[in-house]
């Protein structure tokens, strides 16, 4: 939220502040080839319930899984009555590999972040989340994890990087008419691929509106030398708004010139939340959380992570 949206309501704490569940641990194509996006309003509420039983009352409907600004308005109507019907909430809406910039579908991606700004404005969601990053390559998806194989990277081109920043802010500004926060995910080689870059982008798109998702998960699980997790946090915090949390432990051995990461809980890996997090409320952090987790029961974990959330928020 900003601040203008917080004014007149509760103080945020850990018993009330909005910690929603990703919907990146239900595939948006089926076994059968079908997909969420046609599903019947009971076959979404099978995937739903999961998530409330889970604990969460909150959710981010998160495009990979179901697009909820391409669903037709009674079709949007079904959802929301559904999700309400189980007691949910939607804080936000997250795009994923929808990039404005995309050398094929790029002007499609921005006329669908506008569709995702006024959904989000329709549904009562007070974020949400673009990024910079391209579909999965051939390679990547061939990897147990796709993180250790190459990606699409943003082109090292000053012509392509003011396109981002001018469409960034064409987003920004469409969402600051409804006083929505629009935030920018961290993602290895783009232009908010690094701390630096993403606090360098948001100053040039310079849009009050526009924040960074703080997601440093995305680069601390590469297999290559990244920077510090503190020195990215202590950079970016100051711009933090909607913010996707997860963590992975990371083994480096520079004599066997060794970089090992994995998926773990918030409380284990290597980014230490509670630090972090207390340095984003010092500089006035007051967006929602998401829990992302991947690699087994990645719902159950995101529940054990919302749980040790609420655990170092302020009371």
């Amino acid at each position: 939220m900003s601040d203008n949206q917080t004014k007149g309501c509760t103080q945020l704490n850990r018993d009330n502040w909005p910690i929603a569940a990703a919907m990146i641990n239900f595939p948006g194509i089926l076994p059968d080839g079908s997909l969420v996006q046609e599903q019947s309003v009971d076959q979404w509420a099978e995937s739903l319930q999961q998530v409330v039983d889970a604990g969460f009352t909150e959710l981010d409907p998160t495009d990979s899984w179901l697009r909820v600004a391409d669903l037709s308005p009674s079709r949007r109507r079904e959802f929301m009555f559904l999700v309400k019907s189980l007691g949910l909430t939607i804080p936000a809406i997250s795009t994923s590999r929808r990039s404005p910039i995309d050398p094929v579908h790029g002007d499609d991606y921005l006329t669908y972040g506008h569709r995702v700004i006024d959904t989000a404005a329709e549904i009562g969601a007070k974020a949400v989340c673009f990024g910079l990053f391209g579909g999965l390559t051939d390679e990547q998806k061939k990897q147990l994890w796709f993180w250790t194989a190459d990606g699409v990277k943003n082109p090292d081109d000053p012509a392509t990087y003011q396109k981002a920043v001018t469409r960034i802010r064409e987003l920004g500004k469409h969402a600051e008419e409804y006083g929505i926060e629009v935030s920018l995910e961290m993602y290895e080689d783009t232009y908010i691929g690094t701390a630096d870059g993403a606090v360098r982008f948001v100053n040039d798109v310079d849009v009050p509106a526009v924040g960074i998702n703080a997601d440093i998960g995305n680069l601390v699980r590469l297999h290559r030398p990244v920077e510090h997790w503190l020195s990215m946090i202590e950079k970016v915090v100051p711009y933090a708004k909607y913010w996707h949390v997860k963590n992975y432990m990371r083994i480096e051995d520079p004599a066997k010139n060794l970089i090992v990461s994995y998926p773990t809980s918030l409380a284990l890996g290597i980014i230490n939340y509670r630090v972090a997090i207390q340095k984003a409320i010092a500089c006035g952090f007051k967006s929602a959380f998401l829990c992302e987790h991947y690699g087994g029961d990645g719902l159950s974990v995101c529940a054990m992570n919302r749980e040790y959330l609420k655990s170092i928020l302020p009371r």
